[in-house]
């Protein structure tokens, strides 16, 4: 079993930055596949970014040169920075692992452990 706790979600002006953490329980983080999905009110959960065990990243268009992805194996986390961000960013994001690759990596079914989820709200 793998327990994911998410952090780094507020509250801040279109234009500023976060910096969400994903900490896992999991000794062997890093054979596993992190992503960072989003679910804003009334939609469906979506892809933000995902970074692998083989360290390749992959981002949703509306995300690319905005947002980063990243991990730190030996704190067993991983990080979204997002920069410039819009009010069309607002949602609750949720960190995902998974023993996947990359081809997989953009649909949620394909991970096997989510986080609670946190809160960004991006206002004008």
């Amino acid at each position: 079993q793998v327990q994911l706790v998410e952090s780094g979600g507020g509250l801040v002006q279109a234009g500023g930055s976060l910096r969400l953490s994903c900490a896992t329980s999991r000794r062997t983080f890093s054979s596993y596949t992190m992503g960072w999905f989003r679910q804003a009110p009334g939609k469906e959960r979506e892809f933000v970014a995902t970074l692998t065990w083989g360290a390749n990243t992959a981002y949703a268009d509306s995300v690319k040169g905005r947002f980063t992805i990243s991990r730190d194996n030996a704190k067993n986390t991983v990080y979204l920075q997002m920069n410039g961000l819009k009010p069309e960013d607002t949602a609750v994001y949720y960190c995902a692992a998974g023993r996947l690759s990359l081809g997989r990596a953009t649909n949620s079914a394909s991970y096997d452990y989510w986080g609670q989820g946190t809160q960004v709200t991006v206002s004008s």
